[in-house]
């Protein structure tokens, strides 16, 4: 099981780092392999979103995820997307870009593609942070049978039985960011309300369609659909998937945000960051998130959902607050994975308790000396 969810991966990394290796030297292999390891580390909470998503899935979706959905991760937000930033940003045409791009230059160096890319996060940050965050509030307002962090999931529940309360937080978190920004107020405002509309439009298209006309499934709206559990759900097709696959590229994007911005400190070639990000770290997210689907994962480790949205809290703060205060990458992935470590570790426990209240509940009652 293990080698047919990864093997590709592994394939792939190596081809990657051959390619790296021919292409730059032992350096660039070396370069390579950190960003991809850089890319795993920073998307375990995303790999368990995804997974919660793709399971809704029939297989011919799941098989569209890793295949078009793959082809949209690497070259559109790993190669094409820093070009268009650059591009719109220093007002280049898509050739102009391309040149600028494999020229290298220091980030540190005005002009640069490096540079321009790294003087375009203020708004990258709104927007994926934004996104983010909408995320987190919509799963953490909601009231649920299971809680994590009882002392802080009870409260928030409570507070989400006020109407918008959600959009209140975010629109309350975008005013702080852009207060916070200095001369980069503007756009950072605009590039924050921008994500919270995609994020809108995106988890209520499932809202146009009458999706029980395809897989009897009871549909009201996509954001419903990354909060339930498979087991008595049927696998959505037709209009529905697709719509889902939608939703699941816009979460990825928003996700490679810090890793495509994060690659610059490692390293200006765009080779590169394509191979590191895009092959080898692109693949092992989506195996990982085919291997939760096919293993059960997230049914058998019940707060693992949990700590994956409170990671993804976590990164859309760290998002916002690094618009004006730099915060570096590897506290941004240890975050991560220290919410999955902590929900992964507190599923096991709770799984043990069930199993010894059962044991306790299915053993007799000791018969005394003195009932005979």
């Amino acid at each position: 099981m293990f080698l047919k969810n990864f093997g590709w991966s592994f394939a792939v990394t190596a081809a990657a780092l051959l390619i790296a290796m021919v292409y730059g030297g032992p350096q660039a292999l070396i370069l390579c392999l950190i960003l991809g390891i850089l890319e795993v580390s920073l998307s375990f909470d995303n790999a368990v979103v995804n997974a919660r998503i793709l399971e809704r899935m029939n297989p011919f979706w799941q098989k569209m995820f890793l295949s078009v959905g793959i082809v949209i991760a690497v070259f559109g937000m790993r190669v094409l997307f820093p070009l268009l930033i650059v591009g719109i940003t220093a007002k280049l045409n898509p050739v102009e870009a391309v040149n600028l791009a494999l020229q290298k230059g220091d980030p540190h160096t005005p002009g640069t593609y490096g540079y321009l890319l790294h003087e375009a996060h203020p708004q990258i940050a709104a927007f994926g942070g934004l996104f983010l965050l909408m995320l987190f509030l919509d799963f953490i307002f909601e009231d649920r049978d299971i809680k994590w962090i009882k002392a802080l999931e009870i409260p928030l529940a409570k507070l989400g039985k006020l109407e918008g309360a959600s959009m209140v937080v975010g629109l309350v978190a975008l005013a702080v960011a852009g207060l916070l920004s200095g001369e980069h107020q503007g756009i950072v405002l605009l590039s924050g309300l921008l994500g919270l509309v995609t994020y809108l439009l995106v988890n209520g298209l499932g809202n146009l369609f009458d999706v029980d006309d395809d897989d009897d499934v009871d549909f009201d709206d996509a954001s419903a659909v990354t909060h339930s559990g498979p087991s008595s759900a049927a696998k959505v097709a037709g209009k529905a998937a697709f719509m889902l696959f939608l939703y699941l590229e816009v979460i990825d994007a928003s996700f490679s945000f810090d890793g495509v911005i994060g690659a610059f400190a490692i390293t200006a070639d765009p080779i590169i960051i394509a191979l590191g990000l895009g092959l080898i770290g692109a693949m092992f997210v989506r195996s990982l998130t085919v291997y939760l689907v096919r293993q059960g994962t997230l049914d058998e480790f019940e707060y693992l959902d949990h700590g994956a949205h409170w990671a993804i809290g976590a990164l859309a703060v760290i998002l916002l607050v690094t618009i004006s205060v730099p915060v570096n990458e590897v506290v941004t992935g240890l975050i991560g994975v220290v919410f999955i470590g902590a929900a992964f570790a507190g599923s096991v426990w709770r799984n043990k308790k069930k199993v010894t209240a059962a044991q306790g509940a299915e053993s007799p009652e000791p018969v005394s000396a003195n009932s005979k």
